[in-house]
């Protein structure tokens, strides 16, 4: 997601749960090739395990990025052939790809052959005018015969004449079916559902039907969820109590990049929904608003916002 799952994003959700797989942000090949390489690869070492979302259509230019993402460490190198934005559309690569299903295995194969790593895919289930019975037929067993490891699919299309991104996200109606007949009809593929998922016991229904659950939305806007994540699905205790214990845990990582020049805001942007819905969570988040972007901030700023928690809010927040 865009803007979202940076890499402070992806060691606080790291904080909630061992296990979940972690996703970047898309990155070009273009941006990957030419561009500052750590500042737009660099992550954490416990991140792990991490995938980098690849976004781009020249198979060597996929091919080279995928290997300098593998050599940085990535544990998935995943190709984004859903992103609705006019920006990528201009480039050629995200959901627009839908309709080129032999190209996208062309960049499949060239991805699968610089790395060792799995290369995955994620998808629409169609675009536009397309019949999502064909299109994601189409698209699934060209990638899988390529040699994609696992398809990811956003079970809505995208209409990328007459939408803009945010409503793609939205208005297109969720078809969770169509991704349920993909897997009976391909047993042996790894399919992933993702799109409108809001929370824990979703994903246990929707594990009756397919191999695993991605959560975008859900995870980033109420964090608190990934708690949850490793006890119902993993059967370890998440790595902390409450979501206060996560935070504090957190606090060398956040010592460390205020060190290096990181503002803490660039931080503490993610963790707005950490107490949605419990006492003091408002007060919590104004605290964030009016003291954390302030040059100069601190963890003291975010200590002192965790103290309009009440301790009991902070322990419903985990269950």
């Amino acid at each position: 997601m865009m803007d979202w799952t940076d890499r402070h994003c992806r060691v606080f959700h790291r904080h909630l749960t061992r296990h979940a797989l972690l996703y970047t942000e898309m990155v070009t090949t273009g941006a990957v090739i030419h561009g500052d390489r750590a500042r737009l690869l660099g992550f954490d070492a416990s991140e792990h395990p991490v995938a980098l979302q690849l976004g781009g259509s020249d198979p060597r230019e996929l091919a080279l990025a995928a290997q300098i993402g593998a050599d940085f460490g990535y544990d998935e190198i995943n190709l984004n052939v859903g992103c609705p934005s006019d920006r990528v559309q201009d480039g050629r690569f995200g959901a627009c790809l839908m309709a080129e299903p032999a190209l996208v295995a062309s960049c499949v194969d060239a991805m699968k052959r610089a790395v060792r790593v799995p290369v995955t895919v994620k998808c629409r289930i169609g675009i536009d005018d397309q019949d999502p019975e064909v299109a994601l037929d189409a698209l699934a067993r060209a990638v899988v015969a390529a040699g994609s490891d696992v398809l990811i699919v956003h079970a809505r299309k995208a209409w990328l004449n007459g939408l803009s991104p945010k409503e793609n996200r939205d208005i297109p109606p969720l078809d969770y079916d169509r991704v349920y007949r993909l897997k009976r009809a391909m047993p042996d593929v790894p399919i992933i559902i993702n799109g409108g998922i809001s929370g824990i016991e979703e994903a246990k229904a929707h594990l009756a039907h397919v191999d695993g659950v991605m959560l975008g939305r859900a995870a980033y806007h109420d964090p608190w969820r990934l708690l949850a994540v490793d006890p119902e699905f993993f059967g370890e205790a998440a790595p902390h109590a409450t979501m206060q214990a996560a935070f504090e845990a957190m606090t060398p990582y956040i010592a460390e990049q205020l060190a290096r020049g990181t503002r803490l805001h660039a931080i503490t942007r993610h963790f707005v929904g950490a107490f949605h819905a419990v006492p003091g969570a408002r007060a919590f988040r104004r605290h964030l608003a009016e003291h954390g972007t302030r040059p100069g901030a601190g963890l003291d700023v975010l200590r002192d916002a965790i103290a309009r928690v009440s301790d009991r809010a902070v322990a419903e927040a985990a269950e």
